[in-house]
């Protein structure tokens, strides 16, 4: 309830500072403009007097303005609100008349010379009668033209809404696709490793068991710090290397300015895992996975490169890869780049780049 009263406070401020505005404007013309009759008013009376006749449209502008809200000229009503607005047109024209001359004459008894009601009033009808109609007539248009633009906020708003709510519910059907894929994909290495070396496997299962704690816990989070990332990619690849032995070397470099920096949660373990299957595995020499982050031009910038053969001809992305361009394009829009290409003497680099937002 403050708030909204603040804010109804702020309105009729700034309503009075605009027609206090308009009045000085005035006053400016009319002192400028009788600086070269034969009777030059001064700067003050000038003041007086514009200021009297816009702070009546103050008092005006406020039935007037309700009205406009109240019977808007649009929809298959239009005609009887356009009646309304022409009757009060001619009514609230009058009504200013009359408040005027009235307060001309406080104004010149405060000057030392009192003047007859009507000695005010006529001249006004002749001078001001068409153009409070055309007042009017603008405070209506004004009323209509706000109200569009309210209008026009709240549908973007609504669409805004809209969007982040689809693009949400986006990241966790992609989320939800991702984990499964990683469980079966570790619990499969783990039934391979079960036939040739039962303490391993019990070893992997113990991590795994860590691991899926771990993910669970951040289950609900899109996005995470970095150092939180690499913690969890470091207990999967307990995994692996348990899995492969002296077959699999990682090195891990970050930088430490990179560590808290956002990134979608899960997003190394897919390209780490395809590093693995594509590059390692196929393989009966030593491999090496080298994952990296860093900082660059208000981007993080993320690779993980291995030392396999490199991308077949017919290579094509399965769900963890795909998942992880989906993910960032809903994330980051074209505000971000993945690739994976072939490197020289061999191996593939998976590399993205993101906006370096810190947790």
């Amino acid at each position: 309830m403050n708030g909204e009263n603040e804010r109804r406070g702020l309105t009729w401020l700034l309503g009075f500072l605009i027609w206090t505005g308009i009045g000085l404007a005035f006053a400016a013309q009319f002192y400028v403009s009788s600086a070269k009759s034969p009777q030059p008013i001064s700067w003050l009376a000038a003041i007086a007097w514009s200021l009297g006749d816009w702070y009546v449209w103050t008092l005006l502008s406020i039935p007037v303005l309700r009205l406009a809200r109240k019977f808007p000229l649009e929809g298959r009503h239009w005609p009887q609100c356009l009646a309304i607005h022409l009757c009060s047109s001619l009514v609230t024209a009058c009504a200013y008349l009359f408040l005027r001359a009235g307060l001309g004459q406080l104004q010149s008894h405060w000057g030392g010379h009192s003047a007859r009601f009507t000695d005010i009033f006529n001249p006004l009808v002749v001078k001001t009668l068409f153009f409070n109609l055309l007042i009017y007539w603008v405070l209506v248009s004004v009323s209509h033209a706000l109200n569009y633009y309210q209008r026009f906020r709240e549908r973007e708003l609504r669409a805004s809404q809209l969007e982040r709510n689809l693009t949400a519910a986006k990241l966790k059907t992609l989320q939800m696709q991702l984990n499964p894929h990683f469980l079966f994909n570790t619990l499969h290495a783990i039934s391979a490793l079960m036939h040739k070396d039962v303490s391993a496997a019990d070893r992997m299962i113990s991590r795994l068991s860590d691991l899926l704690r771990r993910a669970l816990d951040n289950s609900e989070s899109q996005e995470v710090p970095l150092h939180e990332e690499i913690d969890f990619l470091r207990r999967y690849l307990e995994i692996e290397q348990a899995r492969f032995g002296d077959r699999l070397e990682v090195r891990i470099d970050v930088d430490p300015a990179a560590s808290n920096m956002l990134v979608p949660n899960l997003l190394l373990q897919p390209l780490v895992e395809n590093a693995i299957k594509h590059g390692i595995e196929p393989n009966a020499r030593r491999g090496l996975v080298q994952i990296s982050a860093a900082l660059q031009d208000h981007h993080l910038r993320m690779e993980v490169r291995d030392n396999g053969n490199g991308l077949a001809n017919d290579y094509d992305e399965r769900i963890g890869l795909a998942n992880t361009r989906s993910r960032l394009e809903q994330l980051y829009g074209k505000d971000h780049r993945f690739t994976l290409e072939s490197t020289a003497p061999s191996g593939v680099a998976a590399t993205v780049v993101i906006p370096a937002v810190p947790a």
